[in-house]
């Protein structure tokens, strides 16, 4: 677009607000432009990845006030918002059998308390996970930078998502599939602990195999979390619920975790993640398959 009609005062206005006039009519497919037209929406069929339509001046409809992003924050946004741009992504929902997983915690109760450790599900959620994903290698993979090639990694690691004041953190426990339940919640622990006090090293946070994103402590019945490249697969899971399932004529109440695996749809299909869930909820009904 050449040349954009607009009177002095809204070239003004726009100059002020730091608006650009020609990028602004581009977007809303105008060649005249009026001070009506600075904070306007662009339609559908503006150009893909043009954001200057959302540069609205939020304070000519009321008070506002302005809270800088952190680092980390900035960071996650530009990379979610890739990931979401980029991969074709699809969510499988399911649910996993808690009684046996609660069963052993209680039995364990004492020797977590005599170890002081933790015993939560999800440290039997992270290894059941690190077992299925040696049981099916092409989730534990990334496609190559040009997405013609599938690499396969001859390790298990797992990324944990932690809500943190100063930004999203994903801490890695290395080798997840060769640690038992204790070693697992003692790595969890001290992850967890150091991504709230902001003393993760850069080298604990990269090379996971998959992240597990658990908002099981706030609730909910179910999401869709993003792909974390360059994995493949993410997993999510929310508050355990009680469903009545039935036993012949008798109906059980049965706690149930939600999980929520999305996946890149360009290495993964549905089969592929429909297979992985059966295996993961089987070993979370059966935990003797981890213990292993």
């Amino acid at each position: 677009m050449s040349e954009v009609i607009a009177s002095p005062s809204t070239r003004r206005k726009a100059l002020e607000q730091g608006v650009d006039i020609v990028a602004r009519a581009r977007a809303l497919g105008r060649k005249t432009m009026g001070p009506e037209d600075l904070g306007a929406s662009a339609p559908a069929s503006a150009p893909a990845g043009d954001t200057s339509y959302w540069d609205v001046d939020h304070a000519a409809y009321g008070p506002v006030t302005h809270e800088p992003m952190s680092r980390f924050a900035q960071v996650a946004a530009t990379n979610l918002g890739a990931a979401n741009a980029l991969i074709p992504q699809v969510t499988h929902h399911d649910r996993a059998d808690l009684r046996a997983v609660n069963t052993l915690r209680e039995t364990l109760k004492p020797e977590a308390q005599a170890r002081g450790l933790k015993l939560t599900t999800l440290v039997f959620q992270i290894a059941a996970l690190a077992h299925c994903l040696r049981a099916f290698p092409r989730f534990n993979a990334s496609l190559s930078a040009d997405g013609k090639t599938l690499i396969l990694k001859d390790y298990v690691h797992i990324g944990i998502a932690v809500d943190t004041p100063h930004g999203l953190m994903v801490p890695v426990i290395r080798n997840a599939d060769t640690k038992g339940l204790w070693e697992i919640a003692a790595d969890l622990a001290d992850l967890a602990a150091r991504a709230q006090a902001r003393k993760i090293k850069p080298d604990e946070m990269g090379g996971a195999s998959m992240t597990i994103s658990n908002l099981g402590g706030i609730g909910g019945i179910g999401f869709t979390p993003i792909v974390n490249p360059p994995e493949l697969a993410i997993l999510g899971i929310t508050r355990t619920e009680i469903v009545t399932q039935w036993d012949g004529t008798t109906p059980q109440p049965v706690p149930m975790a939600p999980l929520d695996l999305s996946y890149d749809h360009r290495a993964l299909n549905g089969a592929d993640a429909a297979r992985f869930m059966n295996h993961l909820t089987q070993i979370i009904k059966d935990p003797r398959q981890m213990m292993v």
